[in-house]
């Protein structure tokens, strides 16, 4: 567990009790929330953001932030089109998307500064065709919340894209927010996607993102569901709280971006690789849960763990959980990595430090790295 700017968090330290503390959050938003004020009429607050903060933004008062009327807003029904919804978005509205299915014959196009995309009922989006569910501009303070983003039959390059590949502005007063933002490749059946979800802007924040490639349900298999990375950052100085990616076939984040920080990660690497062969980095046996690019001098975590179990073939081995470079700015602290029931190996914690979890030893810790 994982508290940053928690006022009364429990004691105990990693790995017994596993606990985390951090004391500020350094940078957050809280989502924005449908309500109805005195008068009976239905708004949208949207909270505003808070650096170095601790505690709730709540239990001293009103929170801060900013009131929309709904008639700001384009309320969306699963009859919805992409068309309709993007000529909205145009003219300068807000999405509220009621709870359904909106499949997409061409990705949603958030351009505008500050514009808000409020999905009720985890509303889900299905891309068709292989477009993209949903691209946003490398603008200001876009709010993105309460979306379930689905792929479709037909290969995705990508279900999300947050800012275009040449994205350079620096948004750190007014950062773009992800609040339960969350992907699925496969489990209602097929689906296909290379990549869940592209971070190019910088000081994005994700505020709690699930990011899984099915490993049960409908239309999963090794050869099925096909999805190689999860999360890419490309962006400087993200903000991640509350990161979950799953049982995707080659690494599941992907952290390209300087001064990254991710404030607890959650990963099952794939259950399903038929045999070491087909899940290979090169030489080295398996991919990483979380890599960090060579490049980086600038990264920090806090609270990570990766489990593996290979039911497929339980003689699956992968080299290591979390791949970074050395740097002294790389820091990475409480990782755990477990291989639940002992079915499959991962040989080290964070590059050949720690390890192995396996049939033996199911659990290893590493409370500092370097």
């Amino acid at each position: 567990m994982v508290f940053v700017g928690a006022r009364n968090a429990p004691a105990g330290d990693f790995p017994n009790p596993p606990y985390t503390r951090v004391d500020k959050s350094p940078i957050t938003r809280e989502k924005p929330f449908l309500y109805v004020d005195d008068d009976g009429a239905y708004k949208v607050f949207v909270p505003e953001v808070r650096k170095d903060s601790t505690g709730t933004s709540w239990s001293s008062g009103t929170p801060k932030g900013e009131s929309l009327p709904l008639s700001d807003f384009f309320i969306a029904k699963p009859d919805a089109t992409a068309e309709e919804m993007n000529a909205a978005l145009d003219a300068g509205k807000h999405l509220l998307i009621t709870p359904g299915v909106y499949h997409l014959d061409a990705p949603l196009k958030v351009t505008r500064p500050d514009t808000v995309v409020l999905g009720l009922g985890l509303a889900t989006l299905v891309p068709d065709n292989g477009v993209s569910a949903m691209n946003v501009a490398d603008v200001d303070g876009v709010k993105l919340a309460g979306l379930l983003i689905d792929a479709g039959t037909e290969n995705s390059d990508t279900l999300m894209e947050v800012g275009p590949e040449d994205s350079s502005a620096n948004h750190a007063d007014n950062p773009t927010s992800l609040h339960d933002v969350f992907f699925r490749v496969g489990g209602a059946g097929v689906g296909k996607a290379s990549t869940s979800l592209v971070v190019n802007s910088s000081n994005v924040i994700g505020d709690h993102t699930w990011i899984w490639r099915a490993d049960h349900g409908d239309g999963v298999g090794w050869d099925s569901n096909t999805a190689d990375n999860g999360l890419v950052v490309n962006g400087d100085d993200v903000t991640m709280y509350g990161l979950f990616v799953e049982h995707y076939q080659k690494h599941q984040t992907t952290w390209n971006g300087e001064g990254g920080r991710t404030y607890f990660y959650q990963n099952e690497m794939p259950y399903d690789p038929p045999g070491q062969g087909a899940w290979m980095n090169g030489s080295t046996k398996g991919y990483a849960a979380y890599k960090v690019a060579d490049s980086v001098k600038r990264h920090e975590a806090w609270g990570l763990g990766s489990y593996c179990f290979f039911n497929t073939n339980k003689s699956v081995t992968a080299e290591h959980a979390f791949e970074v470079p050395q740097s002294p700015d790389v820091r990475f602290h409480d990782m755990v990595t477990v291989s639940l029931g002992g079915t499959g190996t991962i040989n080290h914690v964070i590059n050949g430090t720690g390890g192995p979890s396996d049939a033996n030893s199911n659990v290893a810790n590493v409370t500092e790295y370097p």
